[in-house]
C-alpha cells in the first residue's frame, strides 16, 4: 500500500455556543482537514484546528505546509511511522500542527488496512471507556455554577474551569462556588490558558487551590520558574500544557518541580506517535496525563485522542475531547459523551466516517 494523494481541506466549523478562555471568546473553529488516499483505494483522514498561540501556525500556514509535503509523502507506506515523521522532520522545520494532521490520517489508513483500531498500533487497548473532561466556559459564576451541578448530577466526574481573563477575585469566587456546587464527586480542574502574571496566579492558589485536584498552565510556557514558585504555593497539583512541546520540556518541568503532570496535545509534540510516547514518558516519571484536543475538533481529531488515551498506561486526569462543542459534527454517527464518558469508535483506524457533505458545508472558498 502506497500513498498517492494528499489534500488539505481549510475549514470553519461553529461552535454550539461560545466558549471564553483567558479572555478570549471562540465562537468558530478555524481548522484543517487532510484526506490521504492510497493506490488500493482506501482513504484516511486527520485533522487539527490552528492555534497560532500555541504552535505559531494558522490554517492559511497549515494548508501550506500539507501541500509542501505531499509530494514527499507520495509513494511511501502509510505505517511505516518512524520513516514518515523523519521524512517530514527533515524536510520541513516545526509545523507540528500541519504534521499532525497529516500523521493522524497516516495511521487511520494503517488501521484500516489492517482492520484494527490506531490504539492497537500503539501500546495496545487497555480501556475503552474513556473519562471525558467537561468544560465550564461561560464566565458567568451563576451559569458555570448551575451547569456543574447538573452535569454532576448526571455523573460527570471530570470537570475543567476555564478562568482568566476576569479580575483573579472572580475566578476565586467562581471555582469555589463552583466546587461547593459539585461536592467532592467530580475530579475539578482549572486551566488558566497562560493568562496570568506570577503575582496574579500566586493570589488564585492562595484562594483557590484548595477547591481543585489540579490547575493547568497558569503563566506563560517558558516561564517554567514561574510555574515552579507557583507549585511550591498551591494545595493542588499544578499541570503544564502551552510549555510542553517536546520531551526535554517534560523534563524539565519534572526537574524544576514546576508541573505534576500535564495536557498532551499531538498539534504540540508533533503527531500521534509523539503524544503516545510522552504518555510512557509521563508515567516513567510518575507525572499525572490529560490528554487533550484543541477547542474544537470535529470527531475525526477526538477520535485520535479517544485512541490514544485507550493505549496510553494512564490517563489520570482525564480527557479532553472537544466534537461535543461544535453546532455539527463532520462525521457521520460521531463520538457521543454520555454522562461524562466516552467510548472508544469500534471501527478500524479513527473508526469515524467522514460526512462529505457535512465537510463541504463548512470548508472554505
Amino acid at each position: 500500500m502506497k500513498v498517492t494523494s494528499v489534500e488539505p481541506i481549510a475549514v470553519d466549523l461553529p461552535l454550539a455556543r461560545p466558549i471564553k478562555m483567558s479572555g478570549v471568546e471562540i465562537a468558530v473553529s478555524e481548522n484543517v482537514f487532510a484526506r490521504i488516499e492510497t493506490d488500493d483505494g482506501l482513504v484516511g483522514w486527520g485533522e487539527a484546528s490552528s492555534s497560532p498561540s500555541m504552535t505559531g501556525e494558522t490554517v492559511e500556514s497549515m494548508v501550506a505546509a500539507i501541500e509542501y509535503l505531499a509530494p514527499f509523502l507520495e509513494g511511501r507506506d502509510p505505517a511505516d511511522f518512524e520513516a514518515n515523521l523523519a521524512e517530514m522532520n527533515w524536510r520541513m522545520y516545526g509545523n507540528a500542527s500541519a504534521k499532525t494532521v497529516l500523521e493522524m490520517a497516516l495511521y487511520d489508513l494503517a488501521g484500516k488496512a489492517q482492520q484494527k483500531p490506531i490504539a492497537e498500533l500503539l501500546g495496545g487497548t487497555k480501556r475503552t471507556s474513556i473519562p471525558v473532561l467537561y468544560m465550564l466556559a461561560t464566565g458567568d459564576i451563576q451559569v458555570d455554577v448551575a451547569e456543574a451541578a447538573e452535569k454532576a448530577k448526571a455523573g460527570v466526574t471530570n470537570m475543567k474551569i476555564k478562568v482568566g481573563g476576569k479580575p483573579v477575585e472572580q475566578d476565586i469566587e467562581r471555582t469555589n462556588a463552583i466546587r461547593e456546587a459539585v461536592n467532592g464527586g467530580v475530579q475539578l480542574s482549572a486551566d488558566c490558558n497562560q493568562g496570568w502574571s506570577v503575582d496574579e496566579a500566586l493570589a488564585y492558589v492562595r484562594g483557590a487551590s484548595k477547591s481543585l485536584d489540579f490547575l493547568e498552565q497558569p503563566v506563560m510556557g517558558h516561564d517554567v520558574e514561574g510555574m515552579a514558585k507557583i507549585a511550591a504555593e498551591s494545595a493542588c497539583p499544578i499541570g503544564a500544557d502551552e510549555g510542553l512541546h517536546s520531551f526535554d520540556d517534560i523534563r524539565k518541568h519534572h526537574q524544576m518541580g514546576a508541573a505534576e503532570g500535564g495536557s498532551l496535545k499531538m498539534i504540540k509534540l508533533g503527531g500521534v506517535t509523539r503524544a503516545y510516547e510522552a504518555t510512557e514518558l509521563f508515567d516513567e516519571l510518575g507525572m499525572h496525563v490529560n490528554l487533550a484536543g484543541k477547542v474544537a475538533e470535529s470527531s475525526v481529531s477526538s477520535s485520535a485522542v479517544l485512541q490514544i488515551a485507550a493505549a496510553a498506561p494512564s490517563i489520570a486526569w482525564g480527557v479532553s475531547i472537544t466534537s461535543q462543542y461544535l453546532k455539527k459534527d463532520i462525521v457521520k454517527d460521531g463520538i457521543q459523551v454520555v454522562d461524562g464518558m466516552a467510548e472508544l469508535p469500534a471501527g478500524a483506524g479513527l473508526g469515524v466516517e467522514v460526512d462529505a457533505d457535512a465537510l463541504k458545508e463548512f470548508a472554505r472558498s
